[in-house]
């Protein structure tokens, strides 16, 4: 508490002046451009920065009755601050340490098939409902009506869909069932 004298005719008058402390808002606005620019210059990046800054000054909020009262909330900030950022960049060394250390041979896959690329390109060559319809109902295992309700068209309209997709396709694919007519 400050306390202020004011002279007056011949008296002296002592008035007890209350220093409020800054509010959290007043805090924020004057100093959190300040603190993004020194972490942004020890990160390199600035939404590293703004992230590490942000979050001190959750922490302050959560404890802003506390923080008001040290002798410089805005140092506790800053260490704060600061302390997440060495924390961040450690966890990221630590990161790419036990990369570094793991076996770079990438597990090999085989290409699609022969049969695969002959039904896709067959795929392409259908209108789009019918392929869409194929895909929905084969690939997607969705049932007709399911199909009809998410292409807003009747069930039968489906089916007539998947009937003519399936005897294109046979006739691209050259497909022949048992008996030696098309599947």
């Amino acid at each position: 508490m400050a306390v202020t004298a004011i002279a007056g005719a011949g008296t002296e008058t002592r008035i007890a002046v209350r220093h409020e402390p800054p509010s959290f808002d007043e805090v924020y606005a004057a100093h959190y451009a300040d603190l993004v620019v020194q972490l942004y210059a020890y990160f390199g990046d600035r939404q590293e920065a703004h992230d590490v800054v942000q979050e001190a000054f959750y922490r302050a909020l959560l404890r802003w009755k506390t923080v008001t009262e040290y002798d410089d909330p805005v140092a506790w900030i800053r260490r704060v601050a600061w302390n997440l950022a060495v924390s961040r960049w450690r966890r990221a060394r630590t990161a790419l340490s036990f990369l570094s250390r793991q076996r770079r041979v990438e597990a090999q896959t085989e290409g699609p098939g022969p049969e695969r690329v002959a039904l896709v390109d067959a795929l392409a060559t259908l209108p789009d409902t019918q392929r869409r319809a194929l895909v929905l109902h084969y690939l997607a295992d969705l049932p007709v009506a399911e199909i009809a309700r998410r292409e807003r068209v009747a069930v039968g309209t489906v089916k007539s869909w998947l009937h003519r997709g399936r005897a294109a396709l046979a006739t691209r694919l050259d497909v022949t069932d048992s008996a030696g007519g098309a599947r």
